[in-house]
């Protein structure tokens, strides 16, 4: 997390006895501000308000409108980006993954308008934008979704005075684009995927990725919450385990949720529980499913499988002492995925015609791509979960059982709801 700066001191300016204050700009410079005479008690008010506003700023000083003008958008880009990896943290102080996701957003911006005046954006510069993105092959949704991240940055940056109010407003005029009036593709809806294709891919998985698929399958969570499952945060007292994703303020994930105060619960069933057994750990703050320890088990299995002895040299060669890619002590939800669709391709390559085995899946003949399994990610098992829920017990069930949240039923749903959830996962966990 960045380290705040230094408060800026309170001295006397020599050469005028007045009281100044010395305040970073914002753009790498300094700026010095006089206060009034020395040590008189309107210098120090003036002081502490200049000092307060600094801090309420991100450590910068304060522009006013009237300067704003000649704020270029690569300086208003690189000081929006300060704070937004301020803003953006979890409670540990690990930056979520809007830090990226604004990165992205604002870099057709960077491209097109970095050299102009901020000021001076409006909502033909924001649809150029927009335009860059389509040609670029982003999906509608995904652009909706960048466009406003662009019109938050021009909120924040009114609020600090950084630009006129006018172009804000200008730029809220733009509306999102539609399903089926623009150029911007659509993405497919997540389907459920069938189970039949998840116990095909199993058995070419890590078992830490064959266990965090069976528990998605079973308990209906997000990607996100069974790559950070710890002991600590489990409790297994009780017919039905618990699990409250990140439950400490020291862990380095949270649940999607969790910025808005909500406390999410996942009921863990007997069928859950007997995957998730062997992976408790004594050291209750270790992730339960560990790259580190796949990848070690992976190694052990080559040397194991070696036919040829090892050389001396071998034997004697000491291991990098700073490799470039290490694995961790937890999946990302971008390497788990990464994961699935491997093993989905070993599934069909080991089905393959002899023919077949070493040519790319789109250039193997029809009956192998007929026979091969449709690849598929770590998202559909949610909805999968969540369709076999709502069949069985119904939408107000599968609502609480998924975590999600509908302030306009919660009130009237909640205690039945929890003793719904907690049937059907007895029965389905």
């Amino acid at each position: 997390m960045p380290r705040k700066p230094h408060t800026p001191s309170y001295r006397l300016h020599k050469q005028s006895g007045q009281a100044i204050v010395t305040l970073p700009d914002g753009r790498g410079g300094r700026h010095d501000v006089l206060l009034g005479p020395y040590d008189s008690e309107e210098s120090k008010r003036e002081y502490k308000r200049i000092v307060v506003e600094w801090v309420a700023n991100g450590w910068r000083e304060p522009t006013r409108t009237e300067d704003a003008p000649d704020l270029t958008m690569n300086e208003l880009l690189m000081v929006y980006f300060a704070h937004a990896e301020t803003y953006y943290r979890h409670p540990d102080g690990t930056p979520t993954s809007e830090v990226d996701n604004i990165r992205l957003a604002l870099r057709p911006l960077k491209e097109l308008y970095g050299d102009t005046e901020a000021g001076k954006f409006d909502s033909l510069a924001l649809e150029a934008v927009r335009v860059k993105m389509i040609e670029a092959g982003h999906c509608r949704k995904r652009i909706n979704k960048d466009v406003d991240r662009i019109k938050r940055m021009f909120r924040w940056a009114t609020a600090k005075k950084l630009v006129p109010l006018e172009t804000y407003q200008l730029l809220q005029t733009v509306e999102n684009l539609q399903a089926g009036r623009s150029e911007a593709h659509e993405t497919e809806p997540v389907k459920p995927v069938a189970e039949e294709v998840v116990e095909a891919t199993l058995p070419f998985c890590t078992p830490q990725v064959a266990a965090m698929i069976r528990l998605q399958l079973l308990a209906g969570m997000r990607p996100g919450e069974v790559t950070i499952m710890r002991s600590i945060d489990i409790s297994t007292s009780g017919k039905l385990w618990t699990y409250r994703p990140g439950s400490d303020r020291g862990a380095h994930g949270k649940h999607k949720n969790a910025w808005r105060g909500h406390d999410k619960v996942i009921l863990l069933g007997p069928r859950a529980q007997a995957v998730l057994a062997p992976w408790l750990r004594a050291n209750v703050t270790e992730y339960l499913f560990q790259p580190r320890e796949a990848m070690a088990a992976f190694r052990a299995e080559q040397r194991r499988q070696r036919k040829s002895k090892v050389t001396p040299s071998q034997a004697n060669r000491k291991p990098k002492s700073n490799p470039k890619r290490v694995p961790g002590d937890r999946y990302k939800v971008s390497r788990y995925d990464q994961a699935v669709s491997k093993a989905v391709e070993a599934a069909n390559k080991a089905q393959a015609c002899e023919a077949c085995k070493e040519k790319p899946a789109e250039e193997r003949c029809q009956a192998c791509q007929a026979a091969a399994i449709p690849h598929w990610h770590p998202n559909q098992l949610r909805h999968a979960k969540a369709t076999e829920i709502r069949r069985v017990a119904g939408i107000d069930a599968a609502r609480v059982v998924l975590g999600h949240k509908s302030p306009a039923i919660t009130e009237v749903y909640a205690e039945l709801d929890r003793g719904k959830a907690a049937e059907i996962i007895e029965r389905l966990g």
